[in-house]
């Protein structure tokens, strides 16, 4: 279905980034990998899939390497015709007590790198006649939870974000939208599973039964191949109407 295209998948060396790069691989899509970490790994599965695959280490919280990394895009692969701002990062603390660098750091990756990649990207996607923008948001971009100020603040601003570059793009083949995941067992969720286990003395599967209930009534992670495949339908046929929507995919959190 995306033979030919290639995508560029921000923070994508594991986790979420790394489970929707492997879905757009197998629709026959060209990846170019982003994050930190091991590199050769996620490189492997990838190209494991018959496709072309690249890797650009920017550090998205920096403007200069995140135009060095469209630049290669541009060089290596003729053009970004699928991005997704996928790269982010957490901190968790009261308002007052939150570390001035974490939110500078928080804002700038979660939010002001898809400012730049997509800023990058759509001369090019409008020039060939074909684009999809999909920026990873959160149920933090709709609602909100306590000591996660600069999360919720990045995400809510991505989500608007997704709607403005929509409206702009409108009348044009590229589309923008905002995928929502609710709790994801990724690195960083493992760690907020971790630190419940250790304050409530119970282990992993029951600290990780009491994460979901406070928020995701399914009681079941979403996964990345989940958000993945979601990923593959906003860049399919189907999809070419679909314009600056938010997509909760939460186990009924925002239902709530």
């Amino acid at each position: 279905m995306l033979n030919g295209k290639t995508a560029l998948v921000t923070g994508s060396t594991s986790g979420i980034g790394l489970g929707i790069a492997l879905s757009l691989a197998r629709q026959g899509a060209h990846i170019v990998l982003n994050g930190f970490g091991d590199v050769e790994a996620p490189k492997a599965q990838v190209a494991a899939l018959g496709v072309k695959v690249g890797y650009h280490g920017a550090d998205m919280s920096k403007p200069a390497e995140i135009e060095a990394m469209m630049a290669y895009v541009n060089a290596e692969f003729g053009g970004c015709d699928i991005l997704v701002n996928n790269a982010g990062i957490q901190h968790v603390a009261p308002v007052e007590d939150f570390p001035v660098e974490r939110w500078d750091a928080i804002i700038a990756i979660n939010l002001s790198s898809a400012f730049h990649t997509t800023r990058l990207a759509l001369p090019g996607m409008k020039a060939r006649g074909w684009g999809r923008v999909i920026n990873l948001a959160s149920v933090h971009g709709l609602v909100a939870s306590a000591q996660k100020s600069a999360y919720v603040a990045a995400k809510h601003g991505l989500v608007g974000f997704t709607k403005a570059v929509a409206l702009e793009t409108a009348t044009s083949q590229v589309t923008v939208n905002a995928i929502c995941p609710g709790w994801v067992l990724t690195p960083l969720v493992q760690k907020q599973v971790d630190a419940r286990a250790a304050a409530d003395g119970v282990d992993d599967a029951e600290a990780k039964r009491r994460l979901l209930a406070e928020k995701q009534p399914s009681l079941q992670f979403t996964t990345p191949e989940q958000l993945g495949e979601l990923a593959v339908f906003l860049c399919s046929d189907a999809a070419a109407n679909v314009r600056g929507q938010a997509w909760s995919l939460d186990g009924g959190w925002t239902a709530q």
